[in-house]
């Protein structure tokens, strides 16, 4: 009998060129051999899309191609915008996501997942989370605009205005970062789904409802909730200790594969401090006092500090409100998602993991049955 390994940690359940991890090194290296910090300088979300989707950046006319399609498929399908129109307008922004998502990948019949589908859904997502945005403020969903890019829309759609350029490029920037991380556990998930022979967006859904649980995708929300409490630059080392004799755990720190700072969060570090100056001063004490207190706990764990720490600074200074930072997650990871499923069709088998029986042996119990 092959090993138990809770949470299969230590299994390797796929290969994959989409991305790679390097917890050792503190890397993460995006489909092509490309270094998340080499791309976020020159690369758009779009073109980081198509490098997941086809293992190359785009030239222009690709991109411009691409931009296109993904403009064209902005608008939710009759059943989609019906059922989000029925759904209460307080309704969890990821359970809209993943219902309507599910409504706008209604088909008469059961369809191998193609590139033109991933591209549809994921151009789809911003006009989804920025249409439950408004309904929850009490106000109609706002059309999505053909001449603005992912991003840029995404925000033109939960306030109706257009965004300026750098906060547009601070949402980009995040969403390059984290469109793809491995096979983590929505993106197994969905790997899961994939294999049976399922649809493109029944695989999505399920990577979704895998996303909202608070251990993968609600770590940014649990970061910024945190910050909230401490206040202050000069609440942090008191709220901290306080905390810590409490065995509370100290949100956006630790993370199940890097062993060093994750890189993604050196980078949103760098641009917290102009997306939210205030913010920044709270957060930079918060991870200085954090990081100590850790160390000096565990000096034999890695508890550097993970991507949704800061993660949360930076939405917050681009303007989105914390209640929309999971949905924000999966409207990064969505092309992540696809491509790994479009990989995986090539050498498609039912993903299906053995498990070890620990209930009593057959004769050992006696058999009771309620009098007829």
């Amino acid at each position: 009998m092959a090993e138990f390994s809770p949470g299969l940690e230590g299994v390797v359940a796929a290969e994959t060129a989409v991305s790679e991890v390097d917890g050792a090194n503190g890397r993460l290296i995006y489909r092509g051999g490309y270094l998340i910090e080499d791309l976020v300088p020159v690369a758009t979300y779009e073109e980081v899309a198509y490098l997941l989707w086809h293992g190359d950046l785009p030239n222009e006319k690709e991109l411009e191609a691409l931009r296109k399609q993904m403009a064209g498929a902005r608008r939710l399908n009759p059943s989609a915008r019906g059922t989000l129109m029925a759904m209460d307008a307080q309704t969890d922004p990821m359970d809209v996501l993943r219902t309507v998502v599910s409504a706008q990948g209604v088909a008469k019949s059961l369809t191998k997942p193609t590139l033109d589908e991933a591209i549809a859904l994921t151009a789809i997502f911003p006009t989804i989370v920025g249409a439950a945005w408004r309904r929850r403020q009490g106000k109609e969903p706002v059309e999505p605009r053909d001449d603005l890019g992912h991003a840029a829309n995404l925000l033109w759609m939960m306030e109706g205005k257009e965004p300026d350029t750098e906060r547009a490029r601070w949402v980009d920037t995040y969403l390059v970062l984290l469109a793809d991380h491995g096979l983590n556990a929505s993106t197994f998930a969905a790997r899961v789904v994939a294999s049976t022979g399922s649809d493109l967006a029944s695989c999505v859904v399920g990577a979704i409802a895998a996303l909202k649980g608070p251990a993968h995708g609600g770590a940014t929300f649990a970061a910024r909730s945190m910050l909230d409490k401490i206040g202050s630059a000069q609440n942090a080392e008191q709220w901290l200790a306080d905390a810590h004799a409490r065995h509370e755990r100290f949100s956006g720190f630790g993370h199940r594969v890097y062993r060093t700072y994750d890189p993604r969060a050196k980078i949103l570090r760098e641009m917290a401090e102009t997306a939210a100056p205030d913010l920044y001063k709270t957060a930079a004490r918060t991870e200085e006092v954090a990081l100590k207190i850790l160390h000096e706990a565990h000096p034999e764990r890695p508890n550097a500090t993970n991507v949704d720490f800061w993660a949360s600074v930076v939405l917050s200074g681009a303007g989105i409100p914390k209640e929309l930072f999971t949905t924000l997650f999966a409207t990064s990871r969505v092309s992540g998602w696809t491509a790994h499923v479009l990989e995986s069709l090539a050498d498609l088998r039912i993903i299906r993991p053995a498990s070890r029986w620990i209930g009593p042996q057959p004769g050992k119990k006696p058999l009771q049955l309620a009098k007829r």
